[in-house]
């Protein structure tokens, strides 16, 4: 079979201005149905627009310089701005918080990559940054988006359920004991959107990487592989992610003598 020739069309700066249209149209519908979203639509729009091209300067800046040490500054930043997002969504945010979300993602997702990078695709040098950027920004964002549900339901679910847990404590049951139950829930709060996303890839949603391969030429099926493995990289990370994370925020709400912290609860 012959294979055609492809090649991917370029957007000009207007082609972008014409695209923003879509945005007013949703800031119509927001207005039209008064949800009060048009403000936050336009700033993120915004938003989006400047930091996706700073964004594609930067990159392009790494990528022609190739050193180590501004790759991993450019991981360390995604990690510290997604565990500040973390915990800046939260009811009662702290830095203590966003510390342990620092901690888990950077585990979670580090070793994920790693493993990935380093034993499965085996690339050279370990900090090619076209290989490495984007699977770290892949990982790194689906883990902050499982951290943020699973501290929002963690600490949701023990403001609810405060007096059962005295309760239990009084009976002799140790903090872990007493909160089991919640950080399961917890865990599968974080776990269930990517589940989900794995029950229906490919049939109802073609994902971003997947998308962006075959547009740029990329066999279909080679594409398709690539996708597999950020599939699997991203239920890896997200669990990890969640299950460091629940685990080292339980223990804030409790005394090492197993009893509750009341000022956590104020």
């Amino acid at each position: 079979m012959q294979q055609i020739p492809y090649t991917l069309l370029d957007l000009s700066f207007f082609d972008l201005a014409l695209s923003a249209g879509l945005i007013l149209i949703a800031v119509g519908l927001s207005r039209l149905q008064q949800l009060g979203l048009g403000r936050e639509l336009l700033i993120g729009a915004f938003r989006t627009l400047l930091q996706l091209i700073a964004v594609g300067y930067i990159l392009k800046y790494i990528f022609a310089l190739r050193h180590w040490y501004l790759i991993l500054l450019a991981v360390f930043v995604m990690i510290a701005v997604a565990a500040h997002t973390v915990s800046g969504r939260q009811r009662r945010p702290s830095k203590e918080l966003s510390l342990l979300v620092a901690f888990a993602i950077t585990v979670g997702s580090g070793f994920t990559v790693f493993l990935v990078t380093q034993v499965i695709i085996q690339i050279e040098p370990w900090y090619e940054p076209h290989y490495l950027i984007p699977l770290m920004g892949m990982v790194v964002g689906n883990s902050m988006n499982a951290a943020t549900l699973a501290v929002e339901r963690l600490d949701s679910e023990l403001a609810a359920k405060k007096t059962e847990v005295e309760v239990y404590l009084a009976l002799g049951g140790t903090s872990r004991q007493a909160v089991a139950s919640y950080m399961k829930s917890a865990m599968k709060a974080a776990m269930i959107p990517t589940i989900n996303s794995m029950m229906v890839v490919g049939i109802v949603a073609l994902p971003g990487m997947m998308t962006g391969q075959i547009l740029s030429g990329t066999s279909p099926l080679v594409a398709v592989k690539y996708q597999i493995l950020i599939m699997y990289m991203i239920a890896f990370s997200v669990a990890a992610s969640s299950f460091i994370l629940v685990n080292l925020r339980f223990q804030k709400y409790f005394t090492r003598d197993h009893q509750l912290r009341e000022e956590v609860f104020g």
